[in-house]
């Protein structure tokens, strides 16, 4: 009797899969709600410091520079919403496990380069966000991103990554005191009996010996452990969080630049945020897609969808008040623990709504250099990676990547990079006899960065 039992209860049919399983995928991914929670709350651990870093860029980055700046609070409340925003569309539609927020190094060129350096308001820069922003989505939907994507040569691409790594990372020396200005020598090493610089560099070792360690949120632990050996030094004070309060005043600045959204300089602009966006999503969905398993025959399924989310996030990102949205990389840290669906990208979302009522402990980060500081350093060193797979021994690649690279933070601009390196990578592979093997649209693009330089010294 017992052995029939037994038998007949192996013989039974599996049960079958619930409507939301059925939906993500899970079953079949081989993953279930439980690892799903799991791996979109690491995401989120693992990349919430965007919280605190982007009002530290766009607003007291910018403050602190002299110029009009959006307000924290409003800053804070767009990351926060913009970020659950596309998390929960790449989920729900795209099905993917791959989370969004403003991006680094997009809010650098939207501060320090758009803002501070060439004087435009930031409500025209977000006009511009907001541009760039349709452009992407009509590319997402269309043929048009495969010939574009196939115009520019990997090695300019990884060389693009890199350089906003070194980018983000000088910005983190500067903002956390270690890198200061010089008469002689442009910039030089900074105070190290300054409680600020002490604070940065120990929030550097933090953060580094918690990556290294392979903790997930690495980023996030490090700028805690920060804080709290700041708050507890006196190095931060608790008066500093005073005003940061989420609000929506930023809402709809995107649609009042619009006058001004189409000057030489502001095509330059968009067309910088449409070209950094559209590569690092594409990379980043390559990447994350890849380590999950989820790249059939060397294509991406429903990549349209996964681009078109990024292009959705960033519109609506600049209309509620920051700067360009994209896929993070952070997102491998939630599918290393088994994060196979779209579920995933929904917690992490989820988590997001979640921040608004912890803004306090955000704002008081956010106007800390020496808390934000690390998370930037240690997110340029990650970044920085891609310059290994840069075939140096070729100058005709070597040479326009490494002018990508190097003036990236030495001209406090990531538009003159990506500009250089257009300008010379044609040139280097005519010289080779390689002309024949430059994409039409690359020379294009090699005439328009011309301009580009023409019109930005007039």
């Amino acid at each position: 009797m017992a052995t029939d039992a037994t038998e007949e209860k192996k013989d039974a049919p599996e049960p079958e899969p619930g409507r939301v399983d059925k939906y993500f995928g899970m079953t079949e991914n081989k993953t279930n709600w439980k690892r799903e929670v799991l791996a979109g709350t690491t995401t989120f651990l693992a990349m919430a410091y965007i919280l605190a870093v982007n009002p530290g860029i766009l607003s007291f980055g910018l403050s602190a520079a002299g110029v009009d700046a959006p307000n924290p609070g409003a800053v804070f409340t767009a990351t926060a919403l913009a970020s659950a925003l596309g998390c929960l569309v790449m989920g729900l539609w795209a099905r993917y496990p791959i989370a969004t927020a403003p991006g680094m190094g997009l809010n650098a060129f939207f501060a320090f380069t758009v803002v501070l350096t060439l004087g435009i308001p930031w409500q025209t820069a977000l006009t511009g966000t907001l541009v760039s922003g349709v452009l992407f989505f009509i590319l997402a939907v269309t043929g048009a991103r495969e010939s574009i994507i196939n115009a520019i040569p990997a090695q300019l691409k990884l060389a693009v990554g890199a350089g906003i790594g070194l980018f983000i990372a000088f910005i983190g020396l500067k903002g956390g005191g270690i890198v200061v200005g010089s008469e002689a020598t442009l910039v030089t090493i900074g105070d190290f009996t300054s409680g600020t610089v002490l604070l940065t560099v120990f929030g550097l070792v933090a953060t580094a010996v918690f990556m290294v360690l392979g903790w997930k949120g690495g980023v996030f632990y490090g700028m805690l452990a920060t804080l709290v050996l700041g708050v507890l030094t006196g190095v931060i004070d608790f008066e500093l969080a005073e005003g940061f309060t989420p609000n929506l005043d930023s809402f709809g600045a995107a649609f009042t630049g619009f006058e001004d959204a189409f000057t030489v300089h502001m095509i330059a602009v968009i067309l910088t945020m449409l070209f950094v966006d559209f590569f690092d999503t594409a990379g980043t969905l390559f990447a994350v897609a890849g380590q999950a398993g989820l790249v059939k025959d060397g294509k991406l399924p429903r990549a349209g969808r996964a681009l078109a989310t990024d292009s959705i996030a960033t519109s609506a990102g600049a209309v509620l008040g920051t700067s360009t949205t994209t896929a993070y990389i952070e997102s491998t840290a939630g599918v290393s623990v088994g994060g196979r669906t779209g579920l995933t990208a929904v917690t992490t979302g989820f988590w997001f709504i979640v921040s608004l009522v912890a803004f306090p402990v955000f704002g008081l980060v956010a106007n800390n250099p020496a808390v934000t500081a690390p998370a930037l350093i240690v997110v340029g060193v990650l970044m920085a990676k891609a310059l290994g797979e840069i075939e140096w021994e070729k100058l005709e690649y070597a040479i326009p990547a490494f002018l990508i690279v190097a003036a990236m933070p030495l001209t406090y601009s990531i538009s003159n990079g990506i500009a250089l390196g257009l300008v010379f990578f044609p040139i280097m592979m005519a010289a080779k006899g390689r002309w024949r093997e430059v994409h039409p649209i690359a020379w294009v693009l090699m005439l328009a960065s011309i301009g580009y330089f023409v019109f930005l010294t007039e």
